[in-house]
């Protein structure tokens, strides 16, 4: 039989990547390089490991010990604190078995026995949570430890922060002991499946919504063609649909018979990338003009963390911190107004009542997508007695994007009638990637937490305040000039 030691090293993400796709494991350890870590992953994992300090904080006591990150010591570490009696939680616990490594969030002592905790920043307990816990519980298990129970503590998203740091109840914690033992065998079959993916030759895994799920893949851009003039993806729908399509040698949207398009919106976008032209239909234009005077467009900012920074805010919910308004008078003529402020204190109350004063009560106010209707929602449930004000300003709302994509498509949109994709094909001069440092709505989000962190130097954060308000500035400059485009087409 070959030695423990001459297998593999495991970590439990391996097994789960694995577990998602076993190329996307092999690719991991043979090919990183090939990898592309997007503004959401990053996000993603800072948030994780905020929601993993507030679990310190919530389970913690006195006398707790965190095991510090070092391959050379944190299992002799782990060993050394439990063989000489701790009776203390313990965060971070490392063990090895078979050469799978894990980490165990939380251990609190029970008795003659341990309360195992795994920390989740999801709102609930996903399947994939259960085979997590069930590695853990493999190896702590075999590492001679009496794990007593195990569980998965997940984001309670109706927590109220009080704002006095205070974030008790904020974990919903499940007792998953019964699913996790009755997954042994599993775990064994995935270990197994995992040495065979980081030891022998790139597995052969066609593309699929498993590309997407539980996580979206780093590797995307390298499975899927994304070199074709207009990639196949471009075509939308189901992922299953269209991977189907990638598995039948498609690469480029023309390249697929028009025979196999069913979806009504498939065939169009197929329709105008054949043509090579941009598809201007009937309508667009005179709904715009259609539009009383003074138009003002909006766009918000938000931040939605998984820990709650201000009193009477929840985990994820969107708040608003940021707004932009282009402002366009009936001569042609066009102003701005904004709002920012990052003082660190909750901007909401101050961000609300600059807005109605900004909109004042008449006059179509231009969006992109419903969003902004769903921040002036919250909005008025923060502010009871801004209601009133702020339903008013909810039904002069337009949406400009169902306006784009009933009257609109050029090839180079892939697809996609996103701000983003939408307003590079109309205004060539117009792009989002020339936007220095901030340019997505995400990098906004941390960007403001960034900004509004103590620990932010004040140039950083001159700097992070620069690039917010040129951002919110450029999405509502946007949409004047996508409104512009349409309104001036015959």
């Amino acid at each position: 039989m070959r030695n423990a030691s001459m297998r593999p090293y495991l970590s439990k993400s391996r097994l789960i990547s694995a577990w998602q796709c076993s190329k996307k494991l092999h690719l991991e350890k043979h090919h990183k390089e090939l990898g592309v870590i997007t503004s959401q992953m990053e996000s993603a994992f800072a948030g994780g490991h905020q929601v993993g300090d507030i679990a310190q904080q919530l389970y913690g006591t006195d006398q707790s010990v965190e095991v510090q990150f070092n391959f050379k010591t944190m299992v002799a570490e782990t060993k050394r604190l439990i063989d000489n009696g701790a009776d203390f939680p313990i965060f971070e616990a490392t063990f090895r078995h078979e050469n799978v490594l894990i980490r165990a969030d939380v251990m609190i002592p029970d008795g003659d026995g341990w309360h195992v905790i795994e920390v989740k920043a999801s709102t609930s307990v996903k399947d994939y949570h259960v085979l997590d816990c069930a590695i853990q519980d493999w190896v702590i298990r075999n590492s001679g430890i009496n794990v007593l129970s195990i569980s998965l503590a997940h984001i309670n998203n109706q927590f109220v922060y009080e704002g006095d740091g205070n974030y008790d109840g904020l974990l919903l914690e499940n007792d998953l002991t019964e699913e996790v033992r009755a997954m042994e065998y599993d775990v064994l079959e995935l270990v197994a499946k995992a040495r065979e993916a980081v030891s022998g030759p790139p597995p052969v895994i066609d593309v699929g919504p498993h590309c997407n799920k539980p996580y979206e893949c780093q590797f995307i851009s390298h499975c899927w063609p994304m070199d074709a003039e207009y990639p196949v993806t471009g075509l939308g729908g189901g992922k299953a649909r269209v991977a189907g399509w990638v598995v039948a040698g498609y690469r480029d949207i023309r390249d697929v018979k028009r025979s196999e398009i069913s979806s009504e919106q498939q065939q169009r976008i197929h329709r105008v990338t054949e043509s090579g032209e941009a598809e201007v239909l009937p309508g667009g234009k005179e709904t715009l003009e259609a539009l009383p005077y003074p138009r003002y467009f909006l766009d918000f900012e938000t931040i939605g963390p998984a820990i709650p920074v201000w009193k009477g805010t929840r985990p994820y919910a969107a708040t608003a911190v940021q707004w932009s308004c282009h402002i366009e008078s009936e001569d042609g003529g066009i102003r701005h107004e904004e709002f920012l402020d990052i003082s660190g204190g909750p901007p909401m109350r101050a961000l609300a009542e600059s807005l109605i004063a900004c909109l004042g009560t008449s006059g179509p106010v231009l969006m992109y997508t419903s969003y902004e209707k769903t921040v002036i929602k919250g909005l008025a449930e923060l502010f009871p007695d801004l209601t009133e004000a702020l339903n008013e300003i909810i039904s002069r709302l337009i949406d400009l994007h169902p306006i784009v994509k009933n009257h609109y498509y050029h090839p180079a949109m892939l697809g996609s009638w996103s701000i983003k994709a939408v307003l590079p094909a109309m205004v060539p001069d117009m792009r989002y990637a020339g936007l220095e440092g901030i340019n997505e709505g995400m990098g906004a989000a941390d960007g403001f937490l960034e900004a509004i962190n103590p620990d932010t130097d004040v140039a950083r954060r001159a700097e992070l305040e620069e690039q917010l308000l040129r951002y919110c500035k450029f999405d509502t400059e946007a949409m004047v000039q996508i409104a512009r485009f349409l309104a001036e087409q015959s």
